[in-house]
């Protein structure tokens, strides 16, 4: 699938990126990756991560905001995974130009440019908080989503696919619950900040991730938002396990933070199917017919996915032993 192929990735010095570049490179033969990123000292470091496969890798320096230089970039590429983003929440909220410019104008650009290179299919990666969102990341989100889905309907006859995968916060990334819960017991905390007793999240980790965006990637016909099947768990439960001894505070929830992730919402359901391990949101246009993967099932009228409503839960010894597989970014 991979293999004599050229990749770009887009902000792909990132987690996601060094996870998916590992993968590739100890499963497919490709003729290339590209990182794409705004950071040269991030660069440098993921260059002696992966010094020896520098033969493979290459690192543009440049910003999805740059057309020109995206459009240089994706000479002679085949694939594209689209995961560079601006996502510090509150920080969005305060800056939300900056956040319009990058993740919509960026999208654009990304789309736009790909048209023009003849790339095969480009995979954006988007979030939970791009569903029904009430933050301005999420808006920007939800907005480039429909930007990739909606590039499927004016190619014309280009064959280039543009496909949208979708998960919520990854288990032990920077900026998530459990990187805070775990320093916070290395400097000695008795008690544990809990924003709500209630909250539940999805628990997905890197490596699923990588597997869902190369699933798109072999799969994709143009315009589907895939959406993995995985299990809930409680943030107390998560608490419990990292600490059992500890006191639990329930501080409230921060501005733009959410109860419970969703993936699928009501309205969405009326075009999503389910298959074994995932599901496939279609694209709702009326001039647009629908090419469902075989061996879907279309999800009933008002089904919802969202981590609350889970069938899939882990208890707090499930949530212990997966603690001990996972990377921590800090």
């Amino acid at each position: 699938m991979l293999n004599g192929k050229t990749i770009l990735i887009t902000g792909g010095t990132g987690s996601f990126g060094k996870t998916f570049v590992r993968y590739v490179l100890s499963k497919y033969k490709p003729k290339k990756i590209i990182i794409y990123s705004r950071d040269e000292y991030k660069q440098y470091l993921m260059q002696k991560e992966f010094e020896k496969y520098l033969g493979v890798l290459r690192f543009f320096i440049g910003d999805v905001r740059d057309k020109e230089r995206l459009r240089r970039a994706l000479e002679e590429v085949n694939i594209v995974i689209h995961a560079a983003a601006l996502k510090h929440v509150p920080l969005m909220e305060y800056n939300p130009i900056e956040a319009v410019k990058t993740n919509i104008g960026g999208a654009e650009n990304i789309i736009n440019a790909s048209l023009d290179t003849n790339v095969e299919k480009v995979i954006a990666l988007s979030t939970d908080k791009a569903v029904n969102p009430i933050n301005l990341y999420g808006a920007t989100k939800l907005v480039s989503d429909k930007l990739f889905v909606a590039a499927n309907s004016y190619r014309g006859k280009k064959n280039t696919k543009f496909a949208v995968v979708r998960y919520g916060n990854v288990a032990g990334s920077r900026g998530s619950v459990i990187p805070l819960f775990l320093k916070l017991v290395k400097e000695g905390a008795k008690e544990l900040p809990i924003t709500d007793f209630r909250m539940t999240r999805f628990w997905i980790t890197l490596q699923e991730g990588v597997n869902l965006v190369l699933k798109a990637i072999r799969e994709a016909k143009g315009g589907e938002i895939y959406v993995s099947k995985i299990p809930s768990f409680k943030v107390v439960d998560l608490a419990k396990a990292i600490c059992p001894k500890c006191k639990l505070r329930e501080v409230g929830i921060r501005e733009g933070e959410k109860l419970h992730e969703a993936m699928i919402t009501e309205e969405d359901a009326r075009s999503t199917y389910e298959y074994k391990d995932h599901y496939i949101i279609y694209p709702q246009f009326k001039t647009w017919p629908l090419r469902i993967k075989k061996g879907g099932k279309k999800v009933p009228e008002g089904f919802r996915y969202s981590s609350d409503k889970n069938t899939n839960w882990l208890s707090v010894e499930d949530l212990r032993k997966l603690l001990k597989t996972i990377d921590v970014v800090y």
